[in-house]
């Protein structure tokens, strides 16, 4: 199923000020934290969704975050939170990031962060939008990207509150759709999907798109914190690697 069609229809159940869905406890906080200091920085928010991470970033100091997704639902969400919280420096557009251009060269930014993207598209796209990454982010800028751990599709049973359901095997599974489900706190889910890769894929198309510096590479997981807070939503998730995150500059 194309992205768009998973956000449109379940766009209401994204929008969110708190944290509530898992990965805003085993993933976006990580993200904020390598943002660093973001104050007076310019912003890509790709594959924004409804404008969380977004919103965060504007709320430490960003002096614009510009976001794109494919789903209109999720833009009209967030374009909506935004005017209510009185956000003026965010903006949004509907794109499709495989086939539109984002950014300019002429004018690049400071930072460009890409939560849970490449996981809805095959390896030639995220090819083409990390070499637009790279064309649109000055040379001391800095690009951090999620995606959900390669390996989780194999370890983790199909089962609440988060997981991906294999098709095939490790390697030979390369750009084959995994759907996959994640829950909210209160019970609610929403359906999520992973076009699989591998590590070498990832590192490969970096190299590809041009990037010369090593990344720093995080594997995300939930921590003794989650489990003391929630036991009975965290606790199935104990010692296993949920997400990657990927920090690096051109």
């Amino acid at each position: 199923m194309e992205a768009k069609q998973i956000y449109d229809g379940h766009a209401d159940l994204w929008v969110r000020q708190d944290p509530i869905l898992l990965s805003d406890y085993s993933a976006r906080p990580r993200v904020l934290e390598l943002c660093g200091d973001v104050q007076g920085l310019t912003a890509l928010d790709l594959g924004c969704g409804e404008g969380y991470v977004g919103r965060q970033l504007a709320r430490k100091g960003a002096a614009s975050v510009e976001g794109h997704d494919v789903s209109e639902g999720m833009i009209a969400g967030a374009k909506k939170t935004a005017d209510t919280l009185g956000l003026d420096h965010l903006t949004y557009a509907v794109s499709d990031l495989r086939k539109a251009d984002f950014g300019d060269p002429e004018n690049p930014v400071d930072l460009v962060i890409a939560v849970f993207l490449f996981n809805y598209m095959d390896a030639a796209s995220m090819l083409r939008i990390l070499k637009r990454v790279r064309a649109v982010l000055k040379p001391e800028g800095r690009f951090i990207f999620t995606v959900p751990h390669p390996m989780l599709p194999w370890i983790k049973p199909a089962e609440k509150p988060f997981y991906m359901r294999p098709v095939g095997g490790y390697l030979s599974s390369t750009d084959v759709p995994f759907p996959g489900r994640i829950w909210r706190r209160d019970g609610a889910s929403v359906e999520v999907q992973a076009v699989h890769k591998t590590f070498t894929t990832y590192f490969s198309s970096l190299a590809a798109a041009g990037f010369t510096h090593m990344p720093h590479v995080e594997e995300l997981h939930i921590t003794a914190d989650h489990v003391a807070l929630d036991p009975e939503f965290f606790g199935p998730l104990t010692d296993l690697p949920l997400h990657v995150a990927f920090s690096l500059q051109p």
